[in-house]
């Protein structure tokens, strides 16, 4: 699929860092932009939006990243429970890592995400 057509919900509770991905996404052509603050917000955009790919980040309150991705796992939709995500996060520890990456994700990338970082994901999940 190509960038242009995708549809792309990014989960951030850092306002700066969601303008920031926002803007990045737009320069990579990204046209349909949807912004949730935190996971409980995101899990009301699945429905409505249907994204295409998630870009979450893990730290939020009152649900992280983790719990927003168990939830959709174990959605009772077929197409919410098999949604692609990619975790973004300025933590980098190898635990946070370890935790994240057996939710079945296409990637984590470390915050904020370098343009060409991001490219190569998206472009992966959206295969």
């Amino acid at each position: 699929m190509n960038l242009n057509l995708a549809r792309i919900l990014v989960v951030d509770d850092d306002e700066v860092m969601r303008t920031y991905v926002v803007n990045s996404l737009r320069r990579l052509g990204v046209q349909q932009i949807e912004i949730a603050t935190d996971g409980v917000t995101a899990l009301r955009a699945m429905a409505s939006f249907k994204p295409d790919v998630v870009l979450t980040d893990i730290h939020m309150e009152p649900m992280n990243g983790l719990a927003f991705v168990q939830q959709l796992r174990g959605h009772s939709n077929a197409l919410i429970k098999a949604m692609k995500v990619i975790f973004m996060s300025a933590d980098a520890s190898p635990a946070t890592f370890n935790e994240a990456m057996p939710l079945g994700v296409y990637g984590y990338i470390v915050k904020p995400p370098r343009l060409d970082t991001l490219k190569a994901k998206l472009e992966l999940a959206l295969k």
